[in-house]
């Protein structure tokens, strides 16, 4: 896959506005929106949940990437289904045991599945799981916050999934993303990248999104 999948996140959004938000995104070559779910105990912040993504879904004709950064995501898969989500990508250190079985939930409704892990978590534990899922996202900074500094040793993970994974798998990061660190992880192995604070505090959207699709 040559081409860089754009996913902004908005974490970084007017909440106020996000319908209005969600829209521009688009109009301005984003290729998904990239939806944090967050529940205040699998990571230190409190977010929102399947009715802003139902709320969202009429003003977005590109994916919905629904990041589920949750406890127990095993429990809201369905009511993010019915909300609209396109791609639903939950934690591996939240799912554990359960893990294959997710999958094949998500699996189970059409839609695209991703696997996330956080920065601790070695990529060799996910490895057996890159035949049965979509996409991995390979998170760059603790997630909870938006704003945060690049970790670029959670990057050098990313050659490992890359040489252990299908051709086809989605490989995306998120975490301190702008034009210098996205091109650090695109070489590395990534097509697919989550911006929040890059693209909202910018001069321009449609310029912060295309120098990120270029790089």
């Amino acid at each position: 896959m040559n081409k860089t999948i754009i996913s902004p996140s908005i974490l970084s959004a007017d909440f106020a506005n996000l319908g209005r938000d969600v829209k521009e995104l688009q109009d301005c070559g984003a290729d998904w929106v990239h939806v944090d779910v967050m529940d205040g105990h699998f990571v230190p912040n409190l977010t929102i949940g399947a009715p802003v993504v139902k709320a969202i879904k009429p003003y977005c004709n590109i994916p919905l990437d629904v990041h589920l950064m949750i406890d127990n995501p095993q429990n809201y898969i369905e009511d993010f289904v019915k909300a609209g989500a396109d791609i639903i990508t939950f934690h591996y250190e939240a799912a554990g045991d359960l893990t294959e079985d997710i999958i094949n939930n998500i699996k189970s409704h059409d839609i695209l599945v991703g696997l996330s892990i956080k920065p601790k978590t070695p990529p060799q534990e996910i490895l057996k799981y890159l035949l049965m899922v979509d996409m991995v996202l390979v998170m760059t900074v603790e997630p909870g916050f938006g704003g945060q500094e690049f970790m670029k040793n959670c990057a050098d993970k990313l050659p490992v999934i890359r040489q252990n994974a299908p051709e086809n798998l989605i490989i995306q990061v998120d975490g301190g993303i702008n034009k210098e660190t996205a091109q650090i992880c695109k070489n590395l192995g990534a097509n697919s990248l989550v911006a929040g604070s890059y693209i909202f505090k910018s001069a321009n959207t449609e310029e912060a999104i295309s120098s990120l699709k270029i790089i």
